[in-house]
């Protein structure tokens, strides 16, 4: 659905993207991930066409981006966007006409909206006495009203609590079984992880990592497990030739964590250690999108 190629966008003397480049597929779900700063918000105004790149083009749907592509892209920005002395109701149809829905089929799809969202009693309340998380609901059904392609996340779930988190990352995985692709940034790698299915790791204006979220985790996969077991107190005089790189006590059992070398197995792990304690656990460590992003984020700088 969307190609960046080779943007490059410059503040005066600041770079904020360098010769980046990303393909994302139409149906998924892209993670957009980087610290503060790195250059996520000035390549979603590139796509939003707020500002135009220095070099570079985006293709969407196979042609150069232009303005005819604005009504086809929903953009919920990380900053409040809404009219605080407007009434909520009043403001969401004003937004989707400017989307070109009538008011008829507008009112239509934000009292659905609403109704779904347990916002039915909110349509004459102004912004101004809404909390945090309740006016990011109302942000949401304005960006995803007019039934976009692509849906731009930025930091979603900023303001909500546990409860219309979940409800709203399930709005989200419902619009993409119908066929909305996402692109999401945010610092949650616990919401990466749930919902992406791709992702891009953009580091002082570079890209520096992308692919499949599972591709990835697979990649940085470095033999590592987890071994719980009852018996000897001191598993490295027993297993010497295995890495030990951490102790502790879980749940009243004795654990370790063993980095095997790439010639050494966890079949090779288990045949060491047998003779003298009973396993009770063995589980690889598999790195999390966190364990990752900060790797590579501190390899960069």
């Amino acid at each position: 659905m969307l190609q960046v190629n080779n943007i490059v966008k410059q503040y005066a003397s600041h770079r904020a993207l360098d010769d980046v480049s990303l393909t994302i597929e139409k149906g998924k779900i892209f993670g957009l991930l980087g610290p503060n700063g790195a250059g996520k918000t000035s390549l979603i105004r590139i796509i939003t066409q707020i500002t135009a790149p220095d070099q570079g083009e985006v293709l969407f749907n196979g042609k150069r981006l232009n303005s005819d592509h604005i009504a086809q892209i929903g953009y919920l920005p990380e900053e409040r966007g809404l009219y605080k002395k407007m009434e909520i109701g009043e403001q969401v149809l004003y937004l989707a006409k400017l989307k070109g829905l009538s008011t008829q089929e507008a009112t239509k799809r934000i009292k659905h909206w609403f109704e779904k969202l347990e916002m039915g009693s909110w349509w004459n309340k102004k912004v101004e006495d809404l909390s945090k998380g309740m006016q990011q609901k109302v942000q949401f059904v304005a960006t995803v009203l007019h039934e976009p392609e692509l849906i731009i996340l930025d930091e979603p779930f900023s303001g909500f609590d546990p409860v219309n988190a979940a409800i709203i990352k399930d709005e989200i995985l419902e619009l993409n079984k119908k066929g909305a692709t996402f692109i999401f940034s945010t610092h949650h790698m616990e919401s990466v992880e749930e919902l992406c299915d791709n992702i891009a790791l953009i580091n002082r204006s570079k890209k520096i990592l992308d692919g499949a979220v599972d591709d990835i985790k697979e990649q940085y996969r470095n033999n590592t497990f987890w071994v719980e077991y009852h018996g000897v107190h001191d598993l490295k005089q027993v297993a010497p030739a295995f890495e030990v790189l951490e102790t502790d006590i879980y749940k009243g059992n004795s654990r370790i964590k063993v980095q095997l070398q790439p010639d050494q197995s966890a079949n090779q792990l288990l045949s060491a250690i047998l003779p003298y304690v009973s396993v009770s656990r063995l589980e690889e460590v598999i790195p999390t999108m966190n364990d990752i992003f900060i790797e590579k984020v501190k390899q960069k700088n």
